[in-house]
């Protein structure tokens, strides 16, 4: 279950969702190199520098998502599916930084890298702050 194919540095990164495989293509012989293992469904990514940020999902237990290899790639490295985002060190493969998101939330679609940005936040559509924040012109 390839998903995010990201173009960066010249090599083709991929998230192997169903093995909980972040790594990359190497076209030329048609394989997948594993770089980290993250505990989660993968979707969306986005690099900084030496680093990729990956977002995590808690795997769906439906026939889609049944019998994929992340479950027995977990229980085999005793870890816990989650939902929230790993940082990856791409020189070496570490998880230097992690975020786990608790709650309602247990799935990520989609994650963004915001140069320059620093205390980013999210606004609610059914909040009183919206009519404040967003103007249009």
């Amino acid at each position: 279950m390839p998903h995010s194919p990201r173009w960066y540095r010249d090599k083709l990164w991929l998230l192997n969702s169903g093995t909980g495989e972040f790594g990359c293509a190497d076209i030329e012989r048609g394989v997948f190199e594993p770089v980290a293992f993250c505990p989660g469904y993968m979707r969306g990514c986005a690099f900084s520098g030496d680093f990729a940020l990956v977002g995590l999902s808690k795997p769906r237990h439906n026939k889609t998502f049944s019998g994929l290899s992340l479950d027995e790639n977990l229980r085999a490295k005793d870890a816990e599916p989650r939902c929230g985002l790993v940082v990856i060190d791409l020189r070496n493969g570490d998880i230097v930084h992690s975020l786990r998101i608790e709650g309602v939330v247990e799935e990520l679609y989609d994650v963004q890298v915001l140069p320059g940005v620093r205390r980013p936040m999210a606004i609610g559509f059914k909040t009183d702050e919206i009519r404040r924040v967003v103007t249009m012109g």
